[in-house]
């Protein structure tokens, strides 16, 4: 198991309470409070220690608060840009606003894409659909990059056409 997966696996076990703890740090920072350090140190450094291709900690913070706000199941290959794109609205007045939302996804900073994936993970969750956190917590891991952007723009284009 790679060091994501089981950072993966372990958010997947959380209990209710330390959930609804992260939830309540949504676009807070790592150091905000004592308690959300704890439980997140907790959660991310036994995996750190023994590995250190673990996730980086500001991409293991923002995932966290993520999976606390919709602890949408695990699904292997279901990229969040293929799976959002197959909750695009069908009406051309929504489908522009959707399109530009994701647009705008891509062009934002690590340091404040939160409020956007939060709002695509709710799209997720209100169409039942699953989300490959391994993949998304890799590709967050690489967001400076250009090609990891082009890469979820084509999934997302490629995907509506088909669909």
């Amino acid at each position: 198991m790679t060091p994501t997966e089981e950072y993966i696996d372990v958010l997947s076990r959380l209990k209710p309470g330390d959930l609804g703890l992260l939830r309540t740090h949504a676009g807070q920072a790592l150091d905000k409070t004592v308690d959300g350090f704890d439980l997140f140190a907790g959660l991310w450094w036994p995996l750190r220690q023994g590995n250190q291709r673990a996730p980086r900690r500001q991409v293991a913070w923002l995932v966290a608060k993520l999976y606390a706000f919709c602890p949408i199941l695990h699904s292997p290959g279901d990229t969040l840009a293929r799976q959002v794109a197959r909750c695009e609205p069908r009406e051309a007045g929504g489908k522009k606003r959707f399109g530009q939302k994701c647009d705008d996804l891509l062009t934002l900073p690590l340091d404040r894409i939160e409020p956007a994936l939060r709002w695509a993970l709710g799209v997720l969750a209100q169409s039942g659909r699953h989300l490959d956190w391994v993949k998304l917590t890799n590709d967050l891991s690489i967001w400076e990059r250009e090609t990891t952007r082009l890469r979820w723009a084509e999934e997302f284009l490629e995907t509506t056409e088909r669909e």
